[in-house]
């Protein structure tokens, strides 16, 4: 199924590991270039030759998303390299649990910082680019607990439902350009994090999953590679749940 991206750019945060390198693989499946930005460029070069054995280009760019001179600086490189963005995915993001009691300010700030203000820098920030070209694609990865909040993750929880609200605005603000913006909301995705869990806690999370399975980041890079493509041209400002009905 031809999905008509080939030769798109999409720049993806927090893309040198984990779901959002998935998410570049499967675009780049799709003939995608590719732009990795990551807080860290240790493992840059290997990031860059496995997505260039899609047959696309790939450049890589250290970012701090919390850090909006970092971002600038980040999106004029770009530009002065003469490449541009189709496609973002505001993937970038982090935890640090506790207890509302126990939370530290912090670490509050922290995971707001990145998660939210994040994709509102980076957003922000390249949104011009897709307006003048008149067409573009922005997808935000939240979180099932954005919408139903969770224990233990009083500011994780915020900053997705923050997410959320980022997401239908600007989907107002910038639909008159062409350029859509929507949201993936996973669920129990399986990963290096949840395989880290007990067996006990797995299985109380299994419980709650009416497909009884965990997700894969290949469901959610799916997901992704569609709601980019002119197949999704009608859709914009919606929160796709991706959790095997664990929330309904």
């Amino acid at each position: 199924m031809d999905l008509g991206l080939k030769g798109k750019t999409a720049l993806v945060t927090g893309s040198g590991r984990g779901i959002g390198n998935s998410i570049a693989h499967a675009l780049a499946k799709e003939g995608v270039n590719i732009i990795i930005t990551d807080v860290s460029d240790a493992n840059s070069e290997q990031v860059i030759n496995d997505i260039k054995k899609h047959g696309v280009n790939c450049a890589f760019f250290k970012m701090n998303v919390a850090d909006s001179s970092s971002v600038t600086e980040c999106i004029k490189n770009i530009q002065e390299k003469e490449m541009t963005v189709d496609i973002l995915v505001n993937n970038a993001g982090v935890t640090r649990d506790n207890l509302l009691i126990r939370l530290k300010e912090e670490d509050w700030d922290l995971v707001l910082n990145v998660n939210l203000k994040g994709a509102f820098n980076c957003t922000k920030a390249i949104a011009p680019i897709m307006m003048k070209s008149r067409w573009g694609r922005i997808i935000n990865i939240t979180s099932i607990v954005g919408v139903m909040g969770n224990k233990g993750q009083a500011n994780y929880s915020a900053s997705k439902a923050g997410m959320i609200g980022l997401t239908k605005s600007c989907a107002h603000e910038l639909s008159s350009r062409n350029i859509t913006v929507n949201a993936i909301a996973p669920g129990f995705i399986v990963s290096d994090m949840t395989n880290a869990l007990s067996e006990d806690v797995q299985k109380d999370f299994m419980s709650k999953i009416p497909l009884g399975r965990f997700g894969t980041v290949d469901e959610i890079a799916n997901t992704v590679t569609f709601l980019a493509s002119d197949r999704a041209a009608y859709i914009t400002g919606q929160v796709i749940g991706i959790n095997g009905g664990m929330y309904m």
